[in-house]
């Protein structure tokens, strides 16, 4: 989907846990989806619904479809990015997701499933053909999900965005590794990496913005970190340090 509208968004990274309820997760979401103004571009954790909860798997399968369309009614104006369990045929994947004024605008499945939490065991991957950029009222975005940040050819296939969205679950244990490749992808792109990460113990709690200089702001304890999109801050950096990025 595409418009010839450019500026005026504000990105918005989203920090916050994911308890047993899936529905009053969905509420938090839906509140801080409600609070984030106009024209913003909202990323949150990955499977922040209902976490990898593979002991009420279908429970969390169905649950997917109920989000959905809540999320849909949510997305007026705005651009919110996820991540949640879907079957498809006799397969589970984890789809990211584009909600974008009422429609689901863009889907692919989690090419790089995290073997380390046996996500395997749970799940089928998707194809990394599907990673590729989605231009959306302006703005060129790329989503990785999670473990997908480690994978340098991917980097070049979002060659060109203007944001990279991040939704994680990533594991606190390796925290340093999340705050250095997200920094690192927004220099080397020279774009906007939209970085949401789960509230969740287990996790690095890192959720966070990057210009395309560099500079990194971190949530702390904000559920929502808001700044403004600038293309021109974009562009700016390219003309500065031309690494051939057009």
């Amino acid at each position: 989907m595409t418009t010839s509208k450019e500026g005026g968004y504000k990105l918005c990274s989203l920090l916050f846990e994911t308890i047993k309820e899936y529905s009053d997760n969905l509420k938090t979401l839906l509140e801080l989806i409600g609070k984030a103004p106009e024209k913003s571009l909202i990323v949150a954790p990955e499977v922040c619904l209902s976490g990898f909860d593979y002991q009420n798997y279908e429970k969390a399968l169905e649950f997917s479809h109920v989000a959905s369309e809540a999320l849909k009614k949510a997305s007026k104006d705005k651009i919110v990015i996820l991540t949640m369990l879907q079957k498809r045929g006799d397969e589970v994947f984890n789809f990211a997701k584009i909600f974008h004024n009422g429609e689901i605008v863009y889907e692919r499945a989690k090419a790089k499933l995290f073997r380390f939490g046996d996500e395997q065991k749970y799940m089928s991957e998707g194809s990394s053909e599907d990673v590729k950029i989605v231009e959306i009222d302006g703005i060129k975005i790329g989503i990785l999900i999670c473990f997908e940040l480690r994978f340098k050819d991917f980097w070049q296939k979002l060659e060109g965005c203007d944001v990279i969205a991040i939704p994680s679950w990533w594991g606190a244990l390796r925290d340093e590794h999340f705050r250095v490749l997200t920094q690192s992808l927004a220099i080397i792109n020279q774009c906007y990496v939209v970085a949401s990460d789960s509230q969740n113990e287990e996790c690095t709690k890192l959720s966070g913005i990057i210009r395309p200089h560099g500079e990194d702001e971190r949530n702390r304890d904000r559920a929502c970190l808001e700044m403004e999109y600038n293309k021109k801050e974009i562009l700016s950096m390219r003309r500065y340090m031309d690494v051939g990025i057009g």
